[in-house]
Protein backbone atom coordinates (compact mmCIF):
# COMPACT_ATOMS: atom_id res chain seq x y z
CA UNK A 1 0.00 0.00 0.00
CA UNK A 2 1.44 3.55 -0.65
CA UNK A 3 2.38 5.52 1.59
CA UNK A 4 0.06 9.05 1.97
CA UNK A 5 1.54 12.26 2.43
CA UNK A 6 -0.35 15.44 2.82
CA UNK A 7 1.56 19.04 1.57
CA UNK A 8 0.07 22.18 2.58
CA UNK A 9 1.49 25.31 1.22
CA UNK A 10 -0.60 28.45 0.04
CA UNK A 11 1.70 28.19 -3.42
CA UNK A 12 1.33 24.43 -3.37
CA UNK A 13 0.56 24.96 -7.61
CA UNK A 14 4.45 25.94 -7.64
CA UNK A 15 5.28 22.54 -6.07
CA UNK A 16 3.89 20.31 -8.97
CA UNK A 17 7.09 19.04 -9.80
CA UNK A 18 8.01 18.39 -6.08
CA UNK A 19 4.79 16.56 -5.76
CA UNK A 20 5.07 14.69 -9.24
CA UNK A 21 8.82 13.55 -8.37
CA UNK A 22 7.17 12.28 -5.10
CA UNK A 23 4.48 10.18 -6.93
CA UNK A 24 6.88 8.61 -9.82
CA UNK A 25 9.05 7.65 -6.73
CA UNK A 26 5.54 5.59 -5.29
CA UNK A 27 3.98 7.91 -3.02
CA UNK A 28 0.76 9.25 -3.02
CA UNK A 29 0.60 13.05 -2.21
CA UNK A 30 -2.79 15.08 -1.17
CA UNK A 31 -2.12 18.57 -1.72
CA UNK A 32 -4.11 21.61 0.23
CA UNK A 33 -3.78 25.19 0.21
CA UNK A 34 -4.45 26.29 3.59
CA UNK A 35 -4.11 25.28 7.00
CA UNK A 36 -8.06 25.17 7.40
CA UNK A 37 -8.63 22.56 4.54
CA UNK A 38 -5.44 20.15 6.09
CA UNK A 39 -7.05 20.34 8.97
CA UNK A 40 -10.45 18.85 7.53
CA UNK A 41 -8.74 16.20 5.52
CA UNK A 42 -6.74 14.80 8.77
CA UNK A 43 -9.97 14.49 10.38
CA UNK A 44 -11.27 12.66 7.28
CA UNK A 45 -8.38 10.50 5.90
CA UNK A 46 -5.17 8.58 7.22
CA UNK A 47 -1.87 9.68 6.12
CA UNK A 48 1.24 8.87 7.30
CA UNK A 49 3.44 12.44 7.02
CA UNK A 50 2.19 15.75 6.73
CA UNK A 51 4.33 18.53 4.86
CA UNK A 52 3.35 21.81 6.06
CA UNK A 53 3.92 25.24 5.62
CA UNK A 54 5.43 27.90 8.27
CA UNK A 55 3.87 31.09 6.64
CA UNK A 56 0.49 31.13 5.49
CA UNK A 57 -2.03 33.32 5.22
CA UNK A 58 -5.19 33.11 7.21
CA UNK A 59 -4.20 30.06 9.93
CA UNK A 60 -0.42 29.82 10.20
CA UNK A 61 1.72 26.84 10.12
CA UNK A 62 2.21 26.84 14.10
CA UNK A 63 -1.52 27.06 14.79
CA UNK A 64 -2.21 23.85 11.63
CA UNK A 65 0.66 22.34 13.26
CA UNK A 66 -1.11 22.40 17.40
CA UNK A 67 -4.70 21.45 15.75
CA UNK A 68 -2.95 18.53 13.76
CA UNK A 69 -1.24 16.82 16.51
CA UNK A 70 -4.70 17.66 18.65
CA UNK A 71 -6.59 15.11 16.16
CA UNK A 72 -2.88 12.62 15.06
CA UNK A 73 -0.88 13.47 18.10
CA UNK A 74 1.45 10.67 16.21
CA UNK A 75 1.18 11.79 12.92
CA UNK A 76 4.45 13.02 11.91
CA UNK A 77 4.74 16.61 11.16
CA UNK A 78 7.53 18.61 9.06
CA UNK A 79 7.57 22.31 9.15
CA UNK A 80 8.77 24.03 5.33
CA UNK A 81 9.88 28.05 6.57
CA UNK A 82 11.68 30.49 4.64
CA UNK A 83 12.50 31.61 7.95
CA UNK A 84 15.63 30.87 9.77
CA UNK A 85 15.42 32.57 13.16
CA UNK A 86 15.90 30.59 16.29
CA UNK A 87 13.05 31.67 18.10
CA UNK A 88 10.94 30.25 15.42
CA UNK A 89 12.25 26.80 15.49
CA UNK A 90 12.02 26.47 19.05
CA UNK A 91 8.52 27.48 19.07
CA UNK A 92 7.66 24.83 16.47
CA UNK A 93 9.61 22.42 18.03
CA UNK A 94 8.38 22.80 21.43
CA UNK A 95 4.77 22.31 19.53
CA UNK A 96 6.34 18.90 18.76
CA UNK A 97 7.24 18.90 15.20
CA UNK A 98 9.27 16.31 13.96
CA UNK A 99 11.51 17.77 11.38
CA UNK A 100 11.56 21.29 9.29
CA UNK A 101 13.46 22.02 6.14
CA UNK A 102 13.94 25.57 4.84
CA UNK A 103 12.95 26.72 1.29
CA UNK A 104 13.65 26.63 -1.18
CA UNK A 105 13.71 23.04 -0.79
CA UNK A 106 15.03 20.44 -3.63
CA UNK A 107 13.55 16.91 -4.50
CA UNK A 108 16.52 14.70 -3.13
CA UNK A 109 15.60 16.80 0.26
CA UNK A 110 11.74 15.52 0.19
CA UNK A 111 12.94 12.07 -1.08
CA UNK A 112 15.63 11.82 2.15
CA UNK A 113 12.79 13.24 4.69
CA UNK A 114 10.49 11.16 3.72
CA UNK A 115 12.27 8.09 3.45
CA UNK A 116 12.98 8.56 7.00
CA UNK A 117 9.69 9.13 8.34
CA UNK A 118 8.32 6.60 6.02
CA UNK A 119 10.60 3.80 4.81
CA UNK A 120 13.13 4.45 7.62
CA UNK A 121 12.63 1.11 9.37
CA UNK A 122 12.15 -1.17 6.48
CA UNK A 123 15.39 0.30 5.13
CA UNK A 124 17.01 -0.09 8.66
CA UNK A 125 15.31 -3.94 8.77
CA UNK A 126 17.19 -4.51 5.24
CA UNK A 127 20.39 -3.29 6.52
CA UNK A 128 20.13 -5.22 10.04
CA UNK A 129 19.53 -8.32 7.77
CA UNK A 130 22.33 -7.85 5.69
CA UNK A 131 24.40 -6.84 8.83
CA UNK A 132 22.91 -10.28 10.18
CA UNK A 133 23.86 -12.85 7.46
CA UNK A 134 27.63 -10.98 7.86
CA UNK A 135 27.79 -11.62 11.31
CA UNK A 136 26.40 -15.11 11.85
CA UNK A 137 29.13 -16.25 9.14
CA UNK A 138 31.99 -14.21 11.09
CA UNK A 139 30.65 -15.51 14.76
CA UNK A 140 30.80 -19.13 12.68
CA UNK A 141 33.95 -19.05 11.70
CA UNK A 142 35.37 -17.47 15.25
CA UNK A 143 33.53 -20.54 16.90
CA UNK A 144 35.38 -22.90 14.00
CA UNK A 145 38.81 -21.45 15.47
CA UNK A 146 41.23 -21.10 18.28
CA UNK A 147 40.03 -18.34 20.65
CA UNK A 148 41.22 -16.26 22.74
CA UNK A 149 39.87 -14.52 26.33
CA UNK A 150 40.00 -11.60 24.16
CA UNK A 151 38.27 -12.77 20.94
CA UNK A 152 35.94 -13.97 23.70
CA UNK A 153 35.36 -10.65 25.41
CA UNK A 154 34.61 -9.28 21.43
CA UNK A 155 32.03 -12.07 20.86
CA UNK A 156 29.90 -11.22 24.16
CA UNK A 157 30.10 -7.67 23.44
CA UNK A 158 28.57 -8.53 19.57
CA UNK A 159 26.04 -10.97 20.83
CA UNK A 160 24.70 -8.34 23.25
CA UNK A 161 24.81 -5.77 20.42
CA UNK A 162 22.76 -8.06 18.03
CA UNK A 163 20.44 -9.25 20.79
CA UNK A 164 19.24 -5.44 21.29
CA UNK A 165 19.23 -5.04 17.80
CA UNK A 166 16.69 -7.24 16.94
CA UNK A 167 14.48 -6.32 19.49
CA UNK A 168 13.88 -3.27 17.57
CA UNK A 169 12.70 -5.96 14.35
CA UNK A 170 10.80 -8.34 15.81
CA UNK A 171 9.09 -9.02 12.43
CA UNK A 172 12.44 -9.64 11.12
CA UNK A 173 11.94 -13.59 12.10
CA UNK A 174 15.76 -13.69 13.09
CA UNK A 175 14.80 -14.39 16.80
CA UNK A 176 14.93 -18.51 16.66
CA UNK A 177 18.07 -18.32 14.47
CA UNK A 178 19.92 -15.88 16.86
CA UNK A 179 19.13 -17.58 20.11
CA UNK A 180 20.69 -21.21 18.16
CA UNK A 181 23.84 -19.59 17.75
CA UNK A 182 23.79 -18.07 21.19
CA UNK A 183 23.66 -21.93 22.31
CA UNK A 184 26.33 -22.56 20.04
CA UNK A 185 28.60 -20.04 21.85
CA UNK A 186 27.44 -21.14 25.06
CA UNK A 187 28.73 -24.20 24.10
CA UNK A 188 31.98 -23.53 22.78
CA UNK A 189 32.57 -20.92 25.36
CA UNK A 190 32.12 -23.80 28.04
CA UNK A 191 34.64 -25.74 26.83
CA UNK A 192 36.61 -23.05 26.59
CA UNK A 193 36.34 -22.11 30.16
CA UNK A 194 36.81 -25.51 31.04
CA UNK A 195 40.37 -25.19 29.85
CA UNK A 196 41.54 -21.91 29.75
CA UNK A 197 40.28 -20.69 33.65
CA UNK A 198 42.66 -23.32 35.99
CA UNK A 199 45.59 -21.39 33.83
CA UNK A 200 43.91 -18.24 34.58
CA UNK A 201 44.28 -18.74 38.57
CA UNK A 202 48.01 -19.41 38.17
CA UNK A 203 48.77 -16.92 36.36
CA UNK A 204 49.48 -12.93 35.84
CA UNK A 205 48.77 -13.05 32.15
CA UNK A 206 45.27 -13.57 32.21
CA UNK A 207 42.40 -11.31 31.59
CA UNK A 208 40.78 -8.84 34.05
CA UNK A 209 38.63 -10.74 37.09
CA UNK A 210 36.88 -9.72 39.57
CA UNK A 211 39.54 -9.43 41.79
CA UNK A 212 41.10 -6.87 39.80
CA UNK A 213 38.28 -4.20 39.16
CA UNK A 214 39.27 -1.82 42.23
CA UNK A 215 42.74 -1.87 42.09
CA UNK A 216 42.47 -1.30 37.84
CA UNK A 217 39.80 0.75 37.54
CA UNK A 218 38.74 2.73 40.82
CA UNK A 219 42.09 3.02 42.84
CA UNK A 220 43.71 5.19 40.02
CA UNK A 221 41.22 7.52 40.53
CA UNK A 222 41.18 7.70 44.61
CA UNK A 223 45.54 8.65 44.15
CA UNK A 224 43.99 11.95 43.23
CA UNK A 225 41.97 13.34 46.60
CA UNK A 226 40.49 16.25 44.41
CA UNK A 227 37.55 15.00 43.57
CA UNK A 228 35.17 12.20 45.01
CA UNK A 229 34.93 8.69 43.44
CA UNK A 230 31.40 6.90 43.55
CA UNK A 231 32.00 3.06 42.84
CA UNK A 232 28.88 1.67 41.83
CA UNK A 233 27.75 -2.17 41.57
CA UNK A 234 24.59 -3.17 39.95
CA UNK A 235 23.95 -6.96 41.77
CA UNK A 236 23.13 -9.21 38.64
CA UNK A 237 23.22 -6.68 35.33
CA UNK A 238 24.33 -8.64 32.10
CA UNK A 239 25.97 -6.58 29.55
CA UNK A 240 23.33 -6.07 27.01
CA UNK A 241 21.24 -4.69 29.86
CA UNK A 242 23.54 -2.39 30.58
CA UNK A 243 24.34 -1.27 26.90
CA UNK A 244 20.63 0.07 27.39
CA UNK A 245 21.89 1.93 30.64
CA UNK A 246 24.23 2.88 29.24
CA UNK A 247 22.84 4.83 26.23
CA UNK A 248 20.32 6.44 28.67
CA UNK A 249 23.54 8.45 30.26
CA UNK A 250 25.25 9.34 27.07
CA UNK A 251 23.62 12.38 27.58
CA UNK A 252 25.06 13.26 30.82
CA UNK A 253 28.24 11.66 30.70
CA UNK A 254 31.47 10.57 28.59
CA UNK A 255 31.81 7.02 29.09
CA UNK A 256 34.61 4.80 28.63
CA UNK A 257 33.54 1.19 28.59
CA UNK A 258 35.99 -2.12 29.04
CA UNK A 259 34.81 -5.81 29.35
CA UNK A 260 36.28 -8.12 32.20
CA UNK A 261 35.04 -11.71 33.40
CA UNK A 262 33.39 -12.97 36.68
CA UNK A 263 35.14 -15.87 38.36
CA UNK A 264 33.08 -18.71 39.43
CA UNK A 265 31.26 -19.31 40.44
CA UNK A 266 28.87 -16.55 38.83
CA UNK A 267 26.83 -15.61 42.38
CA UNK A 268 27.26 -12.77 44.80
CA UNK A 269 29.21 -14.67 47.73
CA UNK A 270 31.73 -15.24 45.62
CA UNK A 271 31.97 -12.99 42.98
CA UNK A 272 30.76 -9.83 44.76
CA UNK A 273 32.85 -10.56 47.57
CA UNK A 274 36.42 -10.88 45.32
CA UNK A 275 35.64 -7.40 43.70
CA UNK A 276 35.51 -5.97 47.59
CA UNK A 277 38.08 -8.01 49.17
CA UNK A 278 40.55 -8.16 45.82
CA UNK A 279 41.02 -11.46 46.29
CA UNK A 280 39.70 -15.08 45.48
CA UNK A 281 36.79 -16.79 47.69
CA UNK A 282 40.02 -19.47 49.22
CA UNK A 283 41.65 -16.14 50.24
CA UNK A 284 39.09 -14.30 51.70
CA UNK A 285 37.37 -16.91 53.25
CA UNK A 286 40.48 -17.15 55.57
CA UNK A 287 40.32 -13.29 55.90
CA UNK A 288 37.35 -13.06 57.89
CA UNK A 289 37.00 -16.73 58.84
CA UNK A 290 32.84 -16.39 59.54
CA UNK A 291 32.22 -14.47 55.66
CA UNK A 292 31.57 -18.11 54.18
CA UNK A 293 29.63 -20.60 55.77
CA UNK A 294 28.31 -23.37 54.19
CA UNK A 295 23.84 -22.83 54.37
CA UNK A 296 24.09 -18.53 55.34
CA UNK A 297 21.67 -17.21 52.42
CA UNK A 298 23.41 -15.07 49.57
CA UNK A 299 22.77 -11.74 52.07
CA UNK A 300 24.61 -12.61 54.55
CA UNK A 301 27.31 -14.40 53.34
CA UNK A 302 27.83 -10.53 51.89
CA UNK A 303 27.69 -8.59 54.84
CA UNK A 304 31.69 -7.90 54.98
CA UNK A 305 31.95 -6.16 51.86
CA UNK A 306 32.42 -2.53 53.50
CA UNK A 307 35.53 -4.39 55.70
CA UNK A 308 36.75 -6.34 53.24
CA UNK A 309 36.92 -2.85 50.65
CA UNK A 310 38.66 -1.05 53.28
CA UNK A 311 41.04 -3.84 53.78
CA UNK A 312 41.74 -3.74 49.94
CA UNK A 313 42.03 -0.07 50.20
CA UNK A 314 44.68 -0.76 53.24
CA UNK A 315 46.29 -3.31 50.76
CA UNK A 316 46.69 -0.90 47.98
CA UNK A 317 48.20 1.65 50.32
CA UNK A 318 45.12 4.24 49.97
CA UNK A 319 44.72 6.32 52.81
CA UNK A 320 42.34 9.26 53.50
CA UNK A 321 41.82 11.84 55.83
CA UNK A 322 38.01 10.82 56.01
CA UNK A 323 36.52 7.29 55.84
CA UNK A 324 35.04 5.99 52.78
CA UNK A 325 30.96 5.39 52.51
CA UNK A 326 29.28 2.19 51.74
CA UNK A 327 25.83 1.78 51.10
CA UNK A 328 23.65 -1.49 50.11
CA UNK A 329 19.54 -0.77 48.33
CA UNK A 330 17.53 -3.01 48.44
CA UNK A 331 14.67 -0.99 48.18
CA UNK A 332 12.70 2.08 46.42
CA UNK A 333 12.83 4.09 50.03
CA UNK A 334 16.69 3.30 50.27
CA UNK A 335 17.52 4.24 47.07
CA UNK A 336 15.31 7.26 47.92
CA UNK A 337 17.10 8.28 51.39
CA UNK A 338 20.61 7.58 49.43
CA UNK A 339 19.49 10.56 46.93
CA UNK A 340 18.90 12.88 50.05
CA UNK A 341 22.00 12.72 51.64
CA UNK A 342 24.14 12.40 48.07
CA UNK A 343 25.55 15.87 48.64
CA UNK A 344 26.60 15.03 52.34
CA UNK A 345 28.18 11.37 51.40
CA UNK A 346 30.20 12.93 48.50
CA UNK A 347 32.35 14.83 51.06
CA UNK A 348 34.37 11.36 51.55
CA UNK A 349 36.83 10.32 48.77
CA UNK A 350 34.85 7.12 47.84
CA UNK A 351 31.24 6.13 48.46
CA UNK A 352 30.72 2.84 47.40
CA UNK A 353 26.78 1.89 46.37
CA UNK A 354 25.32 -1.72 46.11
CA UNK A 355 22.21 -1.65 43.73
CA UNK A 356 20.21 -4.90 44.13
CA UNK A 357 17.57 -4.57 42.15
CA UNK A 358 17.89 -6.32 39.24
CA UNK A 359 19.14 -9.62 40.78
CA UNK A 360 15.52 -9.40 42.93
CA UNK A 361 13.76 -8.37 39.32
CA UNK A 362 15.39 -11.88 38.21
CA UNK A 363 14.33 -13.80 41.26
CA UNK A 364 11.16 -12.26 41.53
CA UNK A 365 10.14 -12.95 38.46
CA UNK A 366 10.60 -17.00 38.80
CA UNK A 367 7.95 -16.84 41.53
CA UNK A 368 5.68 -14.27 39.94
CA UNK A 369 3.42 -15.25 36.77
CA UNK A 370 2.36 -11.90 36.44
CA UNK A 371 6.08 -11.05 35.87
CA UNK A 372 6.89 -14.22 33.96
CA UNK A 373 3.78 -12.82 31.55
CA UNK A 374 5.41 -8.99 31.23
CA UNK A 375 8.52 -10.38 30.68
CA UNK A 376 8.88 -14.14 28.93
CA UNK A 377 11.71 -14.07 27.49
CA UNK A 378 14.82 -12.22 27.52
CA UNK A 379 14.11 -9.32 25.20
CA UNK A 380 11.08 -8.40 27.51
CA UNK A 381 13.11 -8.59 30.72
CA UNK A 382 15.60 -5.98 28.99
CA UNK A 383 12.61 -3.94 28.03
CA UNK A 384 11.51 -4.46 32.00
CA UNK A 385 14.56 -3.38 33.55
CA UNK A 386 14.81 -0.74 31.38
CA UNK A 387 11.50 0.69 32.55
CA UNK A 388 12.41 0.36 36.04
CA UNK A 389 15.97 1.91 35.63
CA UNK A 390 14.41 5.14 33.93
CA UNK A 391 11.87 4.90 36.82
CA UNK A 392 14.53 4.23 39.65
CA UNK A 393 16.18 6.49 42.11
CA UNK A 394 19.66 4.95 40.81
CA UNK A 395 18.71 7.27 37.23
CA UNK A 396 17.75 10.20 39.70
CA UNK A 397 21.20 9.74 41.69
CA UNK A 398 23.64 9.12 37.72
CA UNK A 399 21.46 12.53 36.68
CA UNK A 400 22.29 14.47 39.89
CA UNK A 401 25.92 13.44 39.89
CA UNK A 402 26.35 14.42 36.09
CA UNK A 403 26.32 17.92 38.22
CA UNK A 404 28.97 17.29 40.06
CA UNK A 405 32.47 16.94 39.72
CA UNK A 406 33.40 13.55 40.67
CA UNK A 407 34.33 9.98 38.90
CA UNK A 408 31.61 7.28 38.69
CA UNK A 409 32.97 3.75 37.73
CA UNK A 410 30.23 1.17 37.46
CA UNK A 411 30.19 -2.46 37.11
CA UNK A 412 28.52 -5.61 38.39
CA UNK A 413 29.21 -8.74 39.79
CA UNK A 414 27.92 -11.19 37.37
CA UNK A 415 25.16 -11.61 35.00
CA UNK A 416 22.19 -13.87 34.19
CA UNK A 417 20.96 -16.58 31.90
CA UNK A 418 17.65 -17.82 30.68
CA UNK A 419 17.57 -21.19 31.71
CA UNK A 420 15.99 -23.89 29.97
CA UNK A 421 16.55 -27.23 30.67
CA UNK A 422 17.45 -29.29 33.77
CA UNK A 423 20.31 -31.73 34.62
CA UNK A 424 20.26 -34.10 37.34
CA UNK A 425 22.44 -33.00 40.28
CA UNK A 426 23.43 -35.76 43.16
CA UNK A 427 24.42 -35.15 46.64
CA UNK A 428 23.73 -34.62 50.23
CA UNK A 429 21.18 -33.06 51.77
CA UNK A 430 23.78 -30.14 53.32
CA UNK A 431 24.16 -29.29 49.44
CA UNK A 432 24.17 -25.55 48.48
CA UNK A 433 20.83 -25.64 46.84
CA UNK A 434 21.62 -22.70 44.22
CA UNK A 435 20.02 -23.91 40.58
CA UNK A 436 23.69 -23.19 37.95
CA UNK A 437 26.47 -24.01 40.92
CA UNK A 438 26.48 -25.92 44.05
CA UNK A 439 29.30 -27.41 46.54
CA UNK A 440 28.95 -29.67 48.89
CA UNK A 441 31.04 -33.35 49.71
CA UNK A 442 31.25 -35.56 46.47
CA UNK A 443 28.62 -34.27 44.21
CA UNK A 444 27.56 -36.04 40.27
CA UNK A 445 26.15 -35.02 37.65
CA UNK A 446 25.70 -35.44 33.81
CA UNK A 447 29.47 -34.05 32.89
CA UNK A 448 27.96 -32.76 29.33
CA UNK A 449 25.75 -30.69 31.17
CA UNK A 450 28.16 -29.45 34.07
CA UNK A 451 31.69 -28.92 35.15
CA UNK A 452 32.25 -31.09 38.16
CA UNK A 453 35.14 -29.57 39.82
CA UNK A 454 37.00 -32.59 42.25
CA UNK A 455 39.72 -30.23 43.29
CA UNK A 456 38.40 -26.39 44.57
CA UNK A 457 41.89 -25.02 45.07
CA UNK A 458 42.01 -25.16 40.91
CA UNK A 459 39.49 -22.32 40.88
CA UNK A 460 40.99 -20.65 44.15
CA UNK A 461 37.91 -21.78 45.86
CA UNK A 462 37.46 -22.88 50.03
CA UNK A 463 37.26 -26.49 51.10
CA UNK A 464 34.46 -27.07 53.54
CA UNK A 465 35.00 -30.27 54.26
CA UNK A 466 37.69 -32.43 52.80
CA UNK A 467 35.46 -33.68 50.49
CA UNK A 468 34.50 -30.55 49.23
CA UNK A 469 33.22 -30.35 45.34
CA UNK A 470 31.82 -27.87 42.82
CA UNK A 471 29.31 -28.02 40.00
CA UNK A 472 28.96 -25.57 37.45
CA UNK A 473 26.54 -25.61 35.04
CA UNK A 474 27.22 -25.32 31.06
CA UNK A 475 24.99 -23.47 28.32
CA UNK A 476 21.32 -23.03 29.70
CA UNK A 477 20.95 -25.79 32.31
CA UNK A 478 20.08 -25.62 35.56
CA UNK A 479 20.25 -28.45 38.19
CA UNK A 480 17.58 -30.77 39.82
CA UNK A 481 17.55 -33.14 42.11
CA UNK A 482 16.51 -36.59 40.83
CA UNK A 483 13.68 -36.43 43.66
CA UNK A 484 10.34 -34.78 42.24
CA UNK A 485 12.84 -34.03 38.93
CA UNK A 486 10.44 -33.49 36.41
CA UNK A 487 7.87 -31.13 38.83
CA UNK A 488 10.96 -29.18 39.80
CA UNK A 489 12.22 -28.97 36.14
CA UNK A 490 8.85 -27.51 35.48
CA UNK A 491 9.04 -24.60 37.85
CA UNK A 492 12.28 -23.49 36.91
CA UNK A 493 12.27 -23.58 33.60
CA UNK A 494 12.72 -20.50 31.59
CA UNK A 495 13.78 -18.23 35.21
CA UNK A 496 16.61 -15.92 35.20
CA UNK A 497 20.00 -17.92 36.72
CA UNK A 498 22.94 -17.44 37.69
CA UNK A 499 26.03 -19.18 39.03
CA UNK A 500 27.08 -21.17 36.53
CA UNK A 501 29.44 -20.51 32.79
CA UNK A 502 27.68 -18.50 29.90
CA UNK A 503 29.05 -15.72 28.66
CA UNK A 504 26.01 -13.68 29.41
CA UNK A 505 26.76 -14.92 33.07
CA UNK A 506 30.64 -13.91 32.83
CA UNK A 507 31.26 -11.24 29.99
CA UNK A 508 30.93 -7.97 31.77
CA UNK A 509 30.77 -4.09 31.82
CA UNK A 510 32.81 -1.52 33.88
CA UNK A 511 32.64 1.75 32.36
CA UNK A 512 34.24 5.16 34.14
CA UNK A 513 32.15 7.55 33.77
CA UNK A 514 32.97 11.10 33.34
CA UNK A 515 30.11 14.48 33.77
CA UNK A 516 30.15 16.56 30.68
CA UNK A 517 28.55 18.69 32.64
CA UNK A 518 30.18 19.43 36.06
Amino acid sequence: MKKKILWVDDEIDQLQAHILFLKEKGYDVTPAANGDDAINMVKEQAFDLVLLDEMMPGKDGLTTLEEIKDIQPALPVVMVTKSEEEHLMEEAIGKKIDDYLTKPVNPSQILSLTKKFLEAKKIMGNHLTQQYIKDFNRISMMLSGPMNWKDWLDLGLTLARRDIEIDNFPDLGLKQTVEGQDREANLEFGRYIDRNYPTWMQSEDRPTLSVDIIRKYVAPHLMDTTYPVVFIVIDCMRLDQWLIIEELLNEYYNINRDLYYSILPTATPFSRNAIFSGLFPDSFSKLIPDSFKPGDSESSLNRHESQFLEQQLVRLKLKFKTDHKYVKILEQAEGENLLKKLDNYLNTPMLSIVYNFIDMLAHGRSESEILQEIAPDESAFRSLMKSWFLHSPLYTILRELSSKKCTIVITTDHGSILGTKGTVAYGRKDTSTNLRYKYGDNLNCDEKHAILLKKPEKYHLPYFTGHTTYLFALEDYYFVYPTNFHEYQRYYQNSFQHGGISIQEMVLPVATLKPKNA
